[in-house]
């Protein structure tokens, strides 16, 4: 009987030992401009850098193997299986993906609780506008896809989860102007250096959603130096 009650003793406490230990994960991303860290369902727009913690807590003695499964929410197979405390992974696809965090105390054989987040990456969007103005006024100042950052006061509800990017500016007459390949960049209206007349000109832009989608613009851009802004109801300037 003695026996019996030293057994159970021992069970009971190496079950509390292995319920000590833990595991608090999360997940670090840039929204909004600003780190956000926590351990919570993500939505934001490709690319998205998240980096996963596993921030183990009470350790000490016990050895541990790590497992971060990352898979799509409808899918039976993982996308990548990565095997440090601490990993990173880049989302480039639209969708909702699965990341379950597996830990294993490797010294007594035993599993700690797994912990699932979901991530969900917006479907693209592209719009670039039918002018800017150029005019010193820190509105509209840059040619640019709509809500690219390099506008002061840029929209939040612009582009969304494009993955590859590059537009042209062109004069009347064919001759290239400007191009850049950053989404967030924009044409100023200069040619090397100096201020191009107003008017016409001409924008091609090839890009690539996360979802696959692939976008061909062109179209005109109206160049408006003289536009200030609130003197007139047209809204095609619009960033």
């Amino acid at each position: 009987m003695r026996t019996r009650h030293f057994l159970t003793f021992i069970v009971a406490l190496l079950s509390a030992t292995v319920a000590a230990q833990s595991v608090a994960p999360t997940a670090s991303y840039l929204e909004d401009e600003k780190t956000t860290e926590k351990w919570e369902n993500i939505s934001g727009q490709a690319p998205l850098d998240v980096t996963f913690r596993a921030n183990p807590s009470k350790m000490e003695g016990h050895t541990a193997a790590y497992e971060w499964h990352i898979k799509r929410k409808e899918a039976t197979t993982d996308l990548v299986v990565h095997y440090e405390e601490d990993t990173s992974y880049r989302f480039l696809e639209s969708g909702t993906f699965v990341v379950t965090l597996k830990t294993r105390l490797t010294d007594n054989d035993s599993e700690l609780d797994e912990k699932s987040i979901e991530v969900t990456i917006s479907e693209s969007r592209l719009e670039m506008p039918n002018a800017f103005s150029p005019n010193g006024d820190q509105i509209n100042e840059y040619y640019a896809a709509k809500g690219a950052k390099i506008n002061p006061g840029h929209s939040t509800d612009g582009y969304k989860s494009i993955v590859e990017f590059h537009a042209y500016i062109f004069n009347r007459w064919g001759q290239k102007l400007y191009e850049w390949t950053d989404i967030d960049g924009g044409w100023d209206g200069t040619y090397k250096g100096s201020p191009v007349k107003e008017g016409v000109y001409f924008v091609l832009v090839k890009a690539r959603g996360a979802d696959g989608r692939e976008y061909n613009i062109k179209k005109d851009v109206n160049l408006l130096r003289g536009y200030i802004e609130g003197t007139s109801t047209n809204s095609s300037t619009g960033n």
